[in-house]
């Protein structure tokens, strides 16, 4: 290309001033100029093929990514830019019935060239080295044959180097219209198949395709978050693998815990406690899941997590809330429960239902202890032993016994995650 320049400026030096032309003559040089392109352009049609080769040659010595091409790909290589030439120097001869073709043909070159990953920079210089090749064979030609009419060929180089502009913005533009199309392609295949991990469609064997596409292990062990809110944009804990998907209400979020070698279910409570939430967003973390296969279970183990997570918001682990998630999982059994454990106390006045009620609880969390209940609720111990006495006597039941307070806890959790 150095070459090619140095001879474009030297034949400017060569060619004589051209005098000022008189008002009206215009017209008759520009017929001359074009004359003179004209015989030059199809002295090149017939030497395309020489020309082609040295493109070829110029294109190997100073592009890496197209000399890799031209040694596994060599008659393709050239058959592309023979192609390209063929129609540059026809556009020169007949520009109004073949600028379209050379438009499609570039386009065309420029899309297949950025599918296989070529450089935008070298495909625009492999463009540009070809326009100037073409100006330099229309140069030499009118200097072997006429250097007389140089002076006209000078005049008409404004035309041909706009020509060669314009196919490198066609150029940009198709190669940076493909990269769009196959980013989407790609965020697409990787939607349907993150879509496809979580839902259960994905097939058996899929899952190796699947895995080596989005980058992750057909056997390492998963997690998924479900995040349900106004607002989900959920921060994860730095260098956290993770594949994301939106779906009606819920935006999921498949992670890659680690290797067998880690403790899946310690990584799982890392990823909680590092997990940043925006305010009243609610998020449900399922126990961890090994292999692909197993995703879609672990999804709705996350499902389950999310529906058990109070209504203010906050994060829910699984395996930390599993008595919370057989609540949930079985809303009308639970239902039924609450109101056969718990019904008996609605005849009360509401206000005096509520605090019997808060008192049990409160008692739960308390390991059984009155003293540390009553220092919770600002009351005396008699008065936490009192009210528990109501509550035993309303309902029947015994605080003492085991099954009783299996009864009374569930019954409370699904008063608290289902409503009363």
């Amino acid at each position: 290309m150095p070459h090619v320049l140095r001879s474009r400026v030297g034949t400017l030096h060569e060619v004589p001033a051209i005098t000022p032309l008189a008002p009206g003559a215009r017209s008759l040089l520009d017929a001359d100029a074009v004359a003179v392109l004209h015989r030059a352009a199809r002295a090149l049609l017939r030497d395309l093929a020489a020309m082609t080769d040295r493109l070829v040659a110029e294109l190997g010595e100073q592009e890496p990514v197209y000399r890799a091409d031209i040694e596994t790909r060599p008659t393709e290589v050239w058959q592309e830019v023979h192609r390209s030439l063929r129609h540059s120097v026809t556009s020169l001869l007949q520009p109004g019935e073949t600028r379209e073709a050379a438009h499609r043909t570039s386009m065309q070159i420029a899309g297949a060239r950025a599918e296989r990953g070529l450089p935008l920079d070298a495909l625009l210089h492999a463009f540009r080295l070809g326009g100037a090749m073409v100006w330099q064979g229309l140069v030499d030609e009118v200097s072997r044959g006429n250097p007389d009419d140089m002076g006209l060929l000078i005049h008409v180089a404004t035309d041909v180097w706009n020509f060669v502009d314009e196919h490198c913005g066609v150029v940009a533009d198709a190669y940076r219209r493909t990269e769009r199309r196959m980013a989407w392609q790609h965020e697409n295949r990787l939607r349907l198949l993150t879509a496809g991990l979580l839902d259960g469609s994905a097939r058996l064997t899929d899952l190796p395709t699947a895995a080596d596409v989005l980058g992750l292990p057909e056997d390492g062990w998963y997690a998924v978050l479900a995040v349900a809110g106004e607002d989900t944009r959920v921060t994860l804990p730095t260098a956290t693998r993770t594949l994301r998907h939106c779906a009606p209400g819920v935006q999921y979020a498949l992670v890659l815990l680690g290797d067998a070698e880690g403790d899946p279910a310690a990584e799982v409570s890392a990823l909680g406690a590092g997990l940043s939430l925006p305010p009243g967003a609610r998020a449900g973390i399922g126990s961890p899941v090994e292999g692909l296969a197993a995703v879609p279970y672990a999804r709705r183990l996350a499902d389950t997590a999310l529906r058990a997570c109070p209504r203010s918001g906050g994060t829910v682990l699984l395996d930390e809330r599993l008595p919370d998630a057989l609540v949930v999982s079985s809303p009308e059994l639970a239902e039924a429960l609450a109101e056969r454990v718990l019904g008996p106390l609605r005849s009360l006045d509401p206000a005096d239902r509520d605090l019997l009620l808060d008192t049990l609880v409160v008692w739960l969390e308390s390991d059984g202890s009155a003293q540390r209940a009553g220092a919770r609720l600002y009351c005396h111990r008699n008065t936490v032993l009192n009210r528990l006495r109501r509550v035993e006597q309303l309902t029947g039941r015994s605080l003492t016994r085991v099954g009783d307070l299996v009864e009374f806890s569930l019954a409370l959790g699904a008063r608290r995650l289902l409503g009363d």
